[in-house]
């Protein structure tokens, strides 16, 4: 079975390792082009395109899939399946019309819940305690496809986003694997999301990155753990801005005003909340380093 794999991030290529690992013929890469980054405004690749070239796999890195030549491209490579992982490109139903047993997603999440683009982060925002991978078919629809399989996993109370999609990468991978390997044997049964299910995730932005102590500790806690390791939580304290990595929920039955500081501790910084109280243990000053909240104030200590 010739496969065909798009995706850019981390967790698609963590994906491509596991498919090329148990042996899948992958005949073609897609990832988004080369980006600059860092001081020297560098062209730097996609951690997909460096898996695909190692194991000397043809990379493709199209804007998009407007221009009939590069839709033509993509049909030249006679693909029978296409695996989509984070790609984070739109694929119009030409595209998608291409591959005979069609072009199967992993998705971040256990749809229908949480469409969009930051299904993980959104589940440690809103709290929730699992969360899973899906694999789907692709449609015109965003994240709207019949469901092939899906795996669940806890979310950790005091789990960041980005450690939590180290994990969904690794179940990603598997899934499809699994997936793949349904396909290939025909044994695949997909079943239709349910509309009344249906929840979104949206883009991040750093909007969303001021911390209101006003909400409750957990509230607060949630936000620090779904923003981290972007677009990262922030706060105003004696005038300065810091970035916040790292907070715990701490057993502190304050009546103190929201944002009033409580003190030190020896494992950080507390801070009253709308209701109990949050640690701040590892923060960021503007232009500084990030270190342990205790670290940062033995240098600069508080008025309080």
């Amino acid at each position: 079975m010739r496969v065909v794999f798009m995706g850019t991030p981390d967790i698609s290529a963590t994906c491509l390792k596991k498919l090329l690992a148990d042996g899948f013929d992958v005949v073609g890469v897609y990832t988004q082009p080369d980006r600059p980054k860092g001081r020297g405004m560098k062209l730097v690749y996609s951690p997909v395109k460096e898996v695909a070239l190692e194991h000397r796999i043809p990379v493709y890195q199209p804007e998009n899939f407007r221009e009939e030549e590069t839709v033509e491209q993509l049909a030249a490579l006679q693909p029978d399946v296409v695996a989509v992982v984070a790609y984070g490109r739109i694929l119009p139903q030409k595209v998608l019309d291409i591959a005979p047993k069609g072009f199967i997603n992993i998705h971040a999440s256990l749809l229908p819940q949480y469409r969009g683009s930051a299904p993980y982060q959104w589940a440690v925002l809103n709290g929730l305690e699992e969360t899973g991978v899906t694999a789907m078919y692709l449609c015109r629809e965003m994240d709207a496809g019949d469901m092939i399989a899906c795996k669940k996993t806890p979310i950790g109370p005091d789990e960041t986003a980005g450690e939590l999609l180290d994990r969904l990468a690794v179940l990603g991978a598997q899934l499809l694997s699994e997936t793949l390997s349904s396909v290939e044997k025909g044994t695949v049964c997909a079943t239709s999301q349910d509309p009344s299910q249906v929840s979104y995730a949206p883009m991040l932005d750093k909007s969303m990155c001021p911390i209101d102590f006003t909400k409750t500790a957990c509230q607060v806690h949630n936000q620090v753990r779904g923003l981290n390791p972007w677009p990262v939580a922030t706060m105003l304290l004696q005038g300065k801005l810091f970035k916040v990595y790292t907070t715990a929920v701490v057993d502190n039955p304050t009546e103190a005003p929201a944002g009033t500081v409580l003190g030190l501790t020896k494992t950080g910084l507390q801070i009253a909340c709308g209701q109990g109280a949050v640690e701040v243990r590892v923060l960021q000053a503007e232009g500084g380093k990030r270190m342990a909240a205790l670290d940062y104030f033995r240098g600069h200590p508080l008025e309080l």
